[in-house]
């Protein structure tokens, strides 16, 4: 296995790409995955963090689909949901540099 931080962190920023594509941001991450994951030190937990907090959004964004038909609360569930999705993969993009280990808030393990 290789060290390659910029392909983690590389891994990391194309979840936004989501904002350009609208489904880029996952497919983008799980492909690099799937691919690296046995070749780049790091790639293998990295990867399920990225797929975790893609997953975990998805079903929050689920959930905040009747709460605006509701109470009007989605709304406010949808505009946090954005921040994160923007925010996040920012900050865990500068910790892959760093060397670190990645975290996402709120987020549900799935794969581990």
């Amino acid at each position: 296995m290789k060290k390659n931080k910029e392909l983690l962190v590389l891994t990391h920023l194309s979840q936004l790409l989501d904002f350009i594509t609208g489904i880029g941001g996952l497919i983008v991450p799980l492909i690099l995955w799937v691919v690296k994951k046995d070749e780049v030190l790091g790639m293998d937990e990295h990867g399920k963090s990225i797929i975790n907090f893609r997953i975990s959004m998805f079903l929050y964004i689920l959930l905040c689909i009747p709460m605006v038909l509701f109470f009007g609360l989605g709304l406010l569930g949808f505009l946090i949901i954005g921040v994160f999705y923007f925010i996040f993969p920012i900050i865990n993009a500068v910790k892959a540099s760093n060397g670190e280990e990645p975290s996402y808030p709120f987020t549900i393990r799935f794969i581990s």
